[in-house]
Formats: C-alpha cells, sequence, structure tokens
C-alpha cells in the first residue's frame, strides 16, 4: 500500500499527534498543579534522597514545573535548573513539530533526539547532580 504524503493529509490528522502530546503535558503539569509539590511529602520523598542524602537531577522537578505552570520562572530555576532547561527544549521541540506537521513536512527527530544530544543529556544531568552536591557550589541545590 502506497503512503499518503503528508501535505495531503488533513489539518487536523496532521496536528493530531502533536494535540495529543500537549494536551499529555498538561494532563501531567495539571497534576503537578492541583497537588502542589511544596507541600511537605504531597508527593512523598524522593528515594535517591531518602537513601543517600544527596541530591539527583531531578530533586526539585516537581517544584519547578510547578513555579513554571504559576510563572514563577525565578522560583523554577531555583527549584531545578535543569529541569528547567529540559522543558524549554521540550517545549521548543513540540513547536518546530507542530510548524513541521502545519507545513505538511515530516520532522526528523533523529537530528533532535540524537545518540549524541542524548550524551550530552547525560553528560550535563551527571555534572548537574556533582554540582548541586558540592558543599561549595550551592546555587543548584533546591
Amino acid at each position: 500500500m502506497a503512503r499518503v504524503p503528508q501535505s495531503c493529509v488533513g489539518l487536523g490528522r496532521r496536528l493530531s499527534q502533536p494535540i495529543t502530546v500537549a494536551m499529555s503535558g498538561a494532563l501531567a503539569v495539571s497534576a503537578v498543579v492541583v497537588r502542589d509539590p511544596h507541600v511537605t511529602g504531597s508527593w512523598g520523598a524522593c528515594p535517591f534522597f531518602s537513601s543517600t542524602g544527596l541530591y539527583c537531577p531531578a530533586c526539585g522537578g516537581l517544584r519547578a514545573v510547578n513555579d513554571l505552570a504559576h510563572g514563577r520562572l525565578a522560583a523554577a530555576v531555583h527549584s531545578n535548573t535543569l529541569v528547567v532547561g529540559m522543558v524549554t527544549y521540550a517545549v521548543l521541540l513540540w513547536g518546530i513539530w507542530t510548524v513541521y506537521r502545519i507545513r505538511g513536512a515530516q520532522l526528523r527527530f533523529n537530528r533532535w533526539l540524537s545518540p549524541a544530544v542524548m550524551a550530552g543529556f547525560v553528560v550535563v544531568a551527571v555534572v548537574f547532580a556533582v554540582l548541586r552536591n558540592l558543599p561549595a557550589v550551592n546555587w543548584p541545590a533546591p
């Protein structure tokens, strides 16, 4: 069976995947807004912090998302700079993907989510985790 070019498919159908992803993200953010992570114990405790006493790269991430949802950028950066950067990257990638879909083109995700980019994310996360646990460097700690 021949594949129909994206430009021949209706706009609603072309946007169905980006809309589904946006709705899933909005649902996740809504959960973090409804159940405020700034309230101690509202989402439980970080298992990594509980067992080691060290901050993992994601510690403070729920608070950062909650702060972003309320428009408090400085508080979000203070909670978890890495999560703010990753959310920014994800929203940018979603926007580019949506524009491609509107134009009837296919975005090649292998460029944006290549093994090199993923390895870069891992290196940044490890460096971030090490920095936020050093006593002399206290800005990345949640």
